[in-house]
């Protein structure tokens, strides 16, 4: 699941160099927090939203193949 969120995010940013994705096991599940150069941070939003809700869409259709629960969240 993270090298697939690291795979999507290195192609959308302009500084790969600078992503990385934490991931944090819950109760809940297993939240995964994203962090890009602060000028790539309205890329991997998209206007209204529209990217990152596409990503986490992708994110749980992983997180369901592999029988998980997946929570992705960009950090502050």
């Amino acid at each position: 699941m993270k090298n697939l969120l690291e795979y999507i995010l290195i192609h959308l940013v302009e500084h790969p160099e600078e992503v990385s994705i934490v991931e944090e096991p819950g109760e809940r599940g297993t939240t995964f927090f994203i962090h890009v150069h602060p000028d790539d941070v309205g890329r991997v939003i998209g206007k209204g939203g529209s990217v990152i809700h596409a990503i986490r869409n992708i994110g749980k259709i992983r997180a369901l193949k592999e029988g998980i629960h997946a929570q992705i969240t960009i950090a502050d």
